[in-house]
């Protein structure tokens, strides 16, 4: 599959591929979200250790079917933890995706071929088995107390049908 090339100038490199994160715009920021949703899943951390796990629970504001945030714009107000991905938060959070347009930028990697900037579709990002569609319960239907219950690993890994 061909990667997108910037409009202006169809000879030029990919925007992701010559930009730094800080550099982007804000349209070219939010286009390296691929809609996993897996940042979208409750993590739980280790007090002692800091080491963080996955769930499979996702909050309450993403659609189990596209991906998305069903209220992006206001989300804060819905949910007040909630981390809007900025360049320093990026640099800064650990648990990011291995998956994830923002740290693989990050950290010098090119973006997968199911990626919807080099695919074209924002659809391959399901049929690679990387979003978590299917994969999910909802955070309405898990007390917190048993979420420990609903630990999973494989929000941190890259699927082989990924690669």
């Amino acid at each position: 599959m061909k990667s997108i090339t910037s409009p202006e100038n169809p000879e030029s490199p990919p925007f992701w591929k010559v930009k730094t994160l800080a550099e982007m715009t804000q349209g070219e920021w939010e286009s390296l979200c691929d809609g996993c949703g897996r940042c979208c899943l409750n993590k739980l951390e280790d007090w002692d250790s800091g080491a963080i796990v996955w769930t499979d629970v996702a909050c309450e504001l993403l659609d189990g079917t596209s991906c998305r945030c069903k209220d992006y714009d206001n989300r804060a107000a819905t949910v007040p933890d909630c981390i809007q991905l900025t360049v320093q938060e990026v640099q800064e959070l650990t648990w990011l995706p291995p998956t994830c347009g923002y740290r693989l930028i990050r950290d010098g990697q090119d973006l997968y071929w199911w990626h919807p900037l080099v695919s074209g579709d924002a659809e391959t990002v399901h049929q690679a088995g990387v979003s978590v569609r299917g994969r999910t319960v909802t955070e309405a239907s898990v007390p917190v107390e048993e979420l420990e219950a609903h630990v999973v690993a494989w929000p941190n890994e890259v699927p082989a049908s990924a690669r």
